[in-house]
């Protein structure tokens, strides 16, 4: 399993993604999942993946070499992040049939989903969710997230703290708390853990962190945020019971 996410916020965009395969109990192994593309003053493309391995390392394949060869459409050749999400839908679409075929008598699933994420030129840094079917949706004032995976025990914090004035470096905390998490619910998603974080308008990617299981800031933020979690519960009101005579019209 997998979990991966993307944040954007007033200040600019996070990504977080663990880097745990699965295939079966006996078959766990770390891959990662987040993928930079970027020319320094001209673009800063980010991906993030889910899904079937076999295809979504034939899809960034195929963008590398796209970009090698200078093809008609390329991450270079793209106009704004939309036009980019739609180049990475096709791809994805096209190498998921070709896979599906080939595992579909197996059992197992060729789809793999996308985020992809970041700056072209001065058109404005964005956020898409790309799915195997090729079509793709982005964030909105409401959603200022997208998340692929193993998605549900992330997401409680992320609804209650991030924000469109939230500070980066608060967002990629918050992601960390997030995977974190997912990790401790679910043992398919594990470390390490890739932070990335980019300034809006920089065009440049210069926040990166790779956190290992025995890495001490990452220890340090499980110890706190177990602690803190404890705390807040321990300081709820008590429940205060009625008889259940007087409850006899609740339902």
């Amino acid at each position: 399993m997998t979990y991966c996410l993307a944040i954007t916020v007033d200040e600019g965009l996070v990504f977080a993604s663990d880097s745990r395969t699965h295939a079966g109990v006996d078959q766990v192994s770390t891959y990662g999942k987040m993928h930079t593309f970027g020319c320094d003053g001209d673009r800063q493309v980010v991906l993030l993946n889910a899904g079937n391995l076999a295809t979504t390392q034939a899809v960034i394949t195929q963008m590398r070499r796209d970009r090698d060869e200078k093809a008609a459409m390329n991450i270079d050749a793209a106009r704004d992040m939309g036009e980019l999400a739609e180049y990475v839908g096709s791809l994805n679409r096209a190498q998921g049939a070709k896979h599906g075929r080939a595992v579909a008598r197996a059992g197992f699933s060729a789809d793999a989903t996308f985020i992809v994420g970041g700056q072209i030129g001065q058109e404005p840094a964005q956020l898409f969710l790309v799915y195997p079917q090729g079509n793709f949706i982005t964030t909105s004032g409401h959603t200022r997230f997208l998340q692929i995976g193993e998605a549900k025990y992330g997401k409680p914090i992320l609804d209650r703290i991030i924000q469109p004035s939230t500070s980066l470096d608060e967002a990629a905390l918050c992601a960390l708390v997030s995977v974190d998490s997912t990790m401790r619910s679910n043992v398919t998603v594990g470390p390490p853990i890739e932070i990335l974080g980019y300034v809006r308008d920089s065009l440049r990617l210069e926040r990166y962190r790779c956190l290992k299981e025995d890495d001490s800031y990452l220890i340090e933020i499980k110890r706190a945020w177990n602690e803190k979690i404890a705390q807040a519960f321990a300081e709820l009101p008590t429940m205060e019971w009625a008889s259940l005579s007087s409850q006899a019209g609740c339902a």
